[in-house]
């Protein structure tokens, strides 16, 4: 009997791109979609991968990419709003579109991606989306699995890359004291543990958490980054009120550099909590950054 194939929402993100690839490799067919997909560099022919294009603010769309699939994961993101793009219709209202046409569709397996910290009682936009998403997603389909990394790095990544850029300046600027902890995890490590939620047997837990093998704090892992590329600068304090207004001017910028909402996450603790799934019931051990460094952050 031929394997349905798992279709993965938002193909091409960070997260997206890296999971189509590991399940190609673990040799099951995968279906990419994206509102403007592309056929990754790395494909060839033979491979079991499907391009299809869907925009999941459209019923119709999401629909047709759903037809004959086997599990789905949705991992559409959206960290900054535009004109023509809210938290609301990505997070939301399109994960409970995904989540309510894949039960209609008589999908198996849905995994739904959200974050580390995500509660309807954040200050943040963003976080409050997110919460709003799950809750959705469950209520339309409530077997789905729900699966909150930590802070993702990995090769051509946004977070190691913009704090090698930090470590160019004359004094690197901390929020707060910089004493915010963090659990960095590889993206091709979330992207297993994807490739083990979709197949096989369903998992005991229904919430998962994935976090590395590091708990550091912010100051820590710019350390971390500075001995690696041999760069010495002081560390300086900064409120986080002084961040909050600068957040606040960045926001007119068509991109900004910084948001309120990564403001509002970098005051709380990004690590894993109790009586959730981590990455040892799926028996994979995370790397740590420590480790994991030097082959993620070139020192040129």
């Amino acid at each position: 009997m031929t394997e349905r194939p798992v279709t993965v929402f938002g193909g091409t993100g960070f997260l997206g791109a890296t999971l189509v690839r590991e399940l190609v490799e673990a040799g099951r067919p995968v279906r990419l979609v994206a509102r403007r997909p592309a056929s990754p560099d790395w494909a060839e022919p033979g491979d079991p991968l499907e391009i299809v294009a869907a925009d999941i603010r459209c019923d119709d769309q999401v629909a047709a990419a759903l037809e004959g699939a086997g599990a789905v994961v949705n991992a559409v993101s959206l960290y900054v709003e535009t004109r023509d793009l809210s938290f609301e219709a990505i997070h939301v209202e399109g994960a409970e579109r995904l989540a309510r046409l894949a039960r209609e569709a008589g999908v198996s397996r849905l995994a739904q991606l959200s974050g580390i910290g995500t509660s309807p009682r954040s200050p943040s936009p963003y976080v409050r989306a997110r919460a709003r998403g799950e809750a959705a997603v469950l209520e339309a389909m409530p077997k789905a699995i729900i699966v909150r990394p930590s802070v993702l790095y990995g090769s051509q990544d946004a977070f190691l890359t913009a704090l090698a850029r930090l470590t160019r300046l004359p004094a690197i600027p901390l929020f707060g004291h910089g004493q915010t902890r963090l659990q960095p995890v590889h993206v091709v490590d979330v992207a297993r543990a994807l490739v083990h939620l979709t197949g096989g047997d369903a998992p005991r837990r229904r919430l998962f958490e994935l976090g590395g093998d590091d708990v550091l704090r912010y100051r820590e892992i710019l350390a971390l980054v500075m001995s690696h590329l041999h760069r010495e600068r002081p560390l300086v304090p900064v409120p986080f009120l002084a961040w909050r207004t600068l957040a606040l001017l960045a926001s007119a910028w068509p991109d900004p550099p910084l948001t309120r909402d990564q403001v509002i996450l970098m005051q709380h603790d990004n690590v894993v909590g109790d009586g959730v799934g981590t990455f040892t019931d799926l028996e994979i051990r995370p790397r740590s950054l420590r480790e994991a460094l030097p082959a993620c952050l070139p020192r040129a």
